[in-house]
């Protein structure tokens, strides 16, 4: 293994395990109209299932920056100069979500916290389905000139394969989030999660398996298909996890999941050979 694979594997690692471990976050915080829509205790319960370890969930991401920044510089400007719009989207959406977190008990008002309540639905909505977005295009190809410079726009991000990778991160991370809240939570709640984390499920391995089967018709080669078929099996156990009976299988959804695209991202289109790293 050389130094730039070793950089890539501890990236990918680091990015993995923010979608792992804020995934749920993004699900919970997008579902909270749909399982605290009774009263405000409802609502209540499943922001204190999360919040304990929202922020700290957050610092995978710094750190992954940061990695890969150290490592690939000029992945890293291409990366960032091209997707800055979605980027700075997703950087005010999760600090959008940070401050409402922190005020929404603030004032004793049902008008206030319902505005705060519509900050962390779209703090933790619109990230989920941008960083799906981002990723698939990265695995799609974006354009760049000679000088590494993104040649397209923003609706160049948004084409139909994208669109779908970040529809896709969105289901799945509710899935994970309603698993989440019947795992922390007792009585109706917890009933309700259980429920909806089936239905949202089935959403969530459809959108995931035409986003895969799509990435391997396009890439082709043998690796694409054994990787997109393990990712699958496995990501499928997100809606086996919804009773509770087997609690390690959302988890493992998410991660092979996140580990998928970023080895897709690796692979040449058409063949499926890796890329040479510089």
């Amino acid at each position: 293994m050389t130094l730039a694979e070793f950089w890539f594997v501890l990236v990918g690692f680091l990015f993995s395990g923010y979608f792992l471990l804020e995934g749920f976050d993004f699900g919970v915080g997008t579902l909270l109209p749909v399982l605290g829509r009774r009263d405000d205790v409802d609502r209540r319960v499943m922001i204190n299932t999360i919040g304990p370890v929202w922020d700290m969930n957050e610092t995978w991401l710094i750190v992954a920056g940061a990695s890969l920044f150290a490592a690939f510089p000029y992945w890293y400007a291409t990366l960032f100069s091209g997707f800055y719009l979605p980027l700075l989207l997703i950087l005010a959406a999760l600090i959008l979500r940070g401050v409402a977190f922190e005020y929404r008990g603030k004032v004793d008002d049902p008008a206030w916290r319902q505005r705060w309540d519509v900050a962390i639905v779209v703090g933790s909505a619109l990230p989920a389905l941008l960083w799906g977005v981002a990723f698939a295009n990265i695995v799609r190809g974006v354009p760049i000139d000679a000088d590494g410079n993104f040649t397209g726009t923003l609706f160049t991000l948004l084409n139909p394969y994208g669109l779908l990778g970040g529809l896709a991160v969105v289901a799945l991370c509710c899935t994970y989030g309603a698993i989440f809240v019947a795992l922390k939570t007792t009585g109706d709640i917890r009933t309700e999660a259980r429920v909806l984390a089936g239905k949202i499920g089935i959403a969530a391995v459809v959108l995931g398996a035409t986003f895969l089967v799509w990435t391997m018709l396009v890439h082709g080669g043998w690796l694409v298909w054994v990787l997109g078929l393990l990712t699958a099996s496995i990501a499928s156990g997100t809606v086996v996890g919804r009773t509770g009976r087997y609690k390690a299988f959302p988890i493992a959804g998410t991660a092979v999941a996140a580990i998928g695209l970023l080895l897709l991202s690796r692979l040449e289109p058409d063949t499926g050979t890796p890329k040479r790293l510089a």
